[in-house]
């Protein structure tokens, strides 16, 4: 597999990890109340557990507050159920054909503890990415080793391997720092 190929395919997955851990810090609290906190738990709909995002209209018209607003009026009760049993801690207060979330501050302690679990998940993240550049080293090292490509293009594969996983490590840290910023700002 030429250069190119196996940089290619490995920045690739560098980038998959970094969505991923985008979208885990969806679901972090901060401060403010965000649709992203609500739009993966999972309700039973029709015996089938389904994200709420796809059963509902998800809505954060103030800083304190989400407003689930189903597109069947009949899966209310299965939806509070689905958010009681999830492991955010707030009682919705159904009203009719929606569900109110009422969003309470968070403690400074509290904001601490979340910071905290943030900077894990960029260090889990950066692990991945850290992995993904031992097996495009390996890849390398290995497609020199059966004569496909020269001892040169090995060298310069792993330098540019080495500079993405940099970039893709100053992105983790940026979106970290950038989260834990809100969090503590609230």
């Amino acid at each position: 597999m030429p250069v190119k190929e196996i940089i290619s395919e490995h920045e690739d997955k560098m980038q998959k990890a970094v969505e991923v851990l985008h979208n885990d810090l969806k679901s972090v609290r901060t401060g403010r109340a965000s649709a992203g906190l609500v739009e993966n738990i999972k309700a039973d709909y029709y015996g089938t557990p389904t994200p709420l995002k796809q059963m509902a209209t998800l809505a954060a018209p103030q800083a304190d507050m989400i407003v689930i607003k189903p597109f069947d009026p009949a899966s209310v009760r299965d939806i509070e159920r689905a958010i009681k049993n999830s492991d955010l801690s707030i009682a919705p207060i159904v009203d009719g054909k929606l569900i109110r979330l009422n969003i309470p501050p968070l403690s400074e302690e509290r904001r601490r503890q979340i910071a905290a679990q943030v900077a894990h998940l960029g260090e889990q993240t950066k692990v991945s990415i850290r992995n993904i550049r031992r097996d495009a080293n390996k890849q390398l090292e290995k497609e020199e080793k059966d004569k496909l490509i020269t001892e040169d293009d090995r060298d310069k594969g792993k330098k540019q391997i080495d500079d993405i996983t940099r970039e893709y490590t100053d992105k983790i840290d940026s979106t970290v720092k950038d989260k834990s910023d809100e969090i503590m700002l609230g």
